[in-house]
């Protein structure tokens, strides 16, 4: 709907800023009036009704501008690239890792240098964890940030992060970063001002005299560190008020109720974009807004926000899609990506947190029953979205599926996840697994679980145990997994370190700032000797490092398995055998994967329930071609072994 005022403002800013909009800066112009009443529209939504919304409106249009203005010209080139490809980031020639800056290389300067590294293995894009400036022993691994435009010292300078970015920019490696939306550190500017008893930053939090809101928050609010950090609230001694502090007693909750906090942090945003941010993963978003008598996550308003956002980022810099890190319940995950007007309008990335944790199921009980139980939702997923799909990240496992799933497998909700939990923290009898419960809660019994992917799957208990075939069946474990989520649809992420099979770091414990947090035992320091024995034919570093090696080359030379919207579930012929089928266009791909350490058996009739069946398959893993054979007969699939057939 055409908006005269609305355009008119538009207009009258342009100009003053001198923007080409007849020539060098047309598609900028073209994507501000295409976007502009949904900006609008969005942004009365949420301050329609604040004193200070139709003033601070102004900014947001300048915030843009500026923006724009600033974007280098090999950005705006960049900009222009992808779009040109359309949805860029769903390719299948995508594929993440992310790590910890210090505890992979030290500093980003040698990061630089570990770029061969990458290359080698085929990763190019880099998820550096948390590098901007938050305070020693209160960083939350870098999530209490204290500066959101400095560059911790521990990581280097600004300067050495622009230089990286150059030179993974020469090799077409793009680069994910993270913004903290929901908080600050207490050691923020704002936060400091607001302990200095100034009123308008007091404002950018949730602060209260007393504890009549805070106790009425806390009625329905859950405890995110029940262990660690209890309640939801903070008093602030310097002030004599009561901070909201969700995740812990150092991290400040920013009140988005207030338009000048939207404006500030997106100017953050732009700051990202304009660094040459290809991702920009953003931290807790169903945290964003809070409201009394709920449980202040998931909110309309968090969405709206997050819409507003994509809306703003498509105008000035366009080729920087948004990973929102929502790691929730099935039905809430698909909202991030928007619902009606806004379908895949939102966020362009979301975490597959739902099939990442049904793979670690599936690897537990050997049945892949609650695993499929869950797909149907899973699959909403809109064309144009797309998934990030992993085994392990630097966050703990959370069981996040519903129980009816359960139920829907034949188990007992209660009993199941609790089997899980001592499964992998290494008190169910014979387990393989060594990690540990991590945030248990003592009211509900819930927990969840930490431990490095190889840990998990038997590698470390292997090793202590000296036991080759033990080894040697963890190591086909760690590599089921990855190929599992590699083919599915989506951006695979490895987390640094599984790639050659990092067990279980225990050097947490000596160190203050971490010991009380044993998600650090998957966080491990890196042992660059020990990395270098992925030369060494033979070893475990090189079997695993190779074996992921070669997964990636066989999804970079597969369109077929780009995020086309294209999967299809198998019917389960075999509990134990999971498969999916990709297709586009002339291409089919069947991914078979059995999570039983018994050989499994798989009709061939499973091949031809959907069209047309090939007489011949061929196997990109094992390099081998095979017959499709009778009803009657089958795959024969060995214990944690896979298939990638292609038609």
């Amino acid at each position: 709907m055409y908006n005269y005022t609305l355009h008119q403002q538009l207009h009258a800013t342009l100009e003053e800023k001198n923007i080409a909009v007849a020539g060098s800066d047309n598609l900028f112009y073209t994507r501000f009036i295409a976007n502009a009443t949904a900006i609008d529209a969005l942004y009365r939504e949420l301050y329609g009704q604040h004193p200070q919304g139709a003033a601070l409106f102004p900014k947001l249009i300048n915030t843009i501008t500026e923006a724009f203005i600033s974007r280098s010209e090999v950005l705006k080139a960049r900009d222009v690239s992808k779009e040109q490809q359309g949805h860029w980031f769903l390719s299948n020639e995508l594929t993440g890792m992310s790590l910890y800056v210090d505890r992979f290389s030290g500093n980003i300067k040698s990061l630089e240098q570990k770029l061969p590294y990458f290359e080698k293995l085929g990763v190019n894009l880099l998820h550096l964890m948390p590098i901007f400036e938050s305070p020693s022993g209160e960083s939350d691994g870098g999530y209490a940030v204290s500066d959101f435009r400095k560059v911790d010292s521990r990581f280097g300078t600004l300067d050495d992060l622009l230089h990286l970015q150059e030179k993974m920019n020469g090799k077409n490696m793009y680069l994910m970063l993270d913004i903290v939306l929901n908080h600050t550190s207490h050691r923020h500017e704002w936060a400091k001002k607001a302990k200095e008893g100034d009123l308008e930053y007091q404002q950018f939090f949730y602060m209260y005299p007393d504890r009549q809101l805070p106790d009425q928050f806390d009625a329905t609010m859950p405890e995110i560190f029940p262990e660690s950090s209890p309640g939801n609230f903070t008093f602030v001694p310097e002030i004599g008020k009561w901070v909201m502090t969700v995740f812990h007693s150092y991290q400040w909750d920013l009140n988005y109720t207030h338009p000048a906090v939207f404006i500030k942090m997106l100017e953050t945003i732009f700051f990202y974009a304009n660094l040459g941010v290809d991702i920009l993963r953003i931290d807790a978003p169903a945290f964003i807004w809070k409201q009394l008598g709920t449980t202040c996550q998931n909110l309309p308003q968090a969405h709206t926000i997050l819409r507003l956002i994509k809306q703003c980022v498509q105008v000035a810099a366009p080729g920087m899609a948004l990973l929102g890190e929502a790691i929730v319940a099935p039905k809430e995950i698909m909202k991030y990506f928007g619902t009606g007007l806004y379908t895949a309008r939102e966020c362009d990335y979301a975490y597959n947190a739902t099939h990442m944790a049904l793979q670690w199921d599936a690897l537990a009980t050997g049945d892949t029953k609650v695993m499929l139980a869950a797909q149907h939702e899973i699959l909403q997923k809109p064309f144009g979205s797309s998934w990030i799909t992993y085994t392990r990240c630097h966050d703990d496992i959370g069981l996040g599926y519903d129980d009816y799933m359960i139920a829907h497998a034949g188990y007992e909700a209660f009993h199941h996840r609790k089997f899980l939990k001592d499964y992998f923290s290494g008190a169910h009898p014979n387990t393989p697994a060594i990690g540990a419960l991590f945030s248990v809660n003592p009211k509900t019994n819930d927990a969840r679980i930490s431990g490095s992917l190889a840990s998990l799957c038997g590698l470390e208990k292997a090793i202590n145990n000296n036991d080759p075939a033990a080894i040697a069946t963890s190591i086909k474990k760690i590599l089921l997994m990855q190929a599992h989520c590699f083919f599915l649809g989506g951006t695979p992420m490895l987390f640094y370190g599984d790639e050659l099979g990092y067990t279980n770091d225990y050097s947490y414990l000596s160190d203050p700032g971490k010991s009380y947090d044993n998600r650090w035992m998957h966080r491990p320091l890196i042992d660059w000797n020990k990395n270098s024995k992925i030369d060494k034919k033979g070893s475990i570093e090189e079997i695993i490092f190779s074996g992921t090696q070669k997964l990636i080359s066989i999804r970079k030379n597969l369109p077929v398995v780009a995020d086309h919207k294209n999967l299809t579930w198998m019917t389960p012929h075999n509990i134990h055998v999971a498969g999916y089928l990709r297709t586009y266009e002339d291409k089919k791909l069947y991914a078979i994967f059995n999570f039983s350490p018994q050989t499994a058996y798989l009709t061939w009739y499973a091949f031809k329930e959907h069209g047309h069946a090939a007489n011949k398959l061929f196997d990109h893993w094992t390099g081998k071609e095979m017959k499709v054979g009778h009803d009657n007969e089958y795959l024969i699939i060995e214990p944690y072994g896979f298939h990638l057939l292609e038609a």
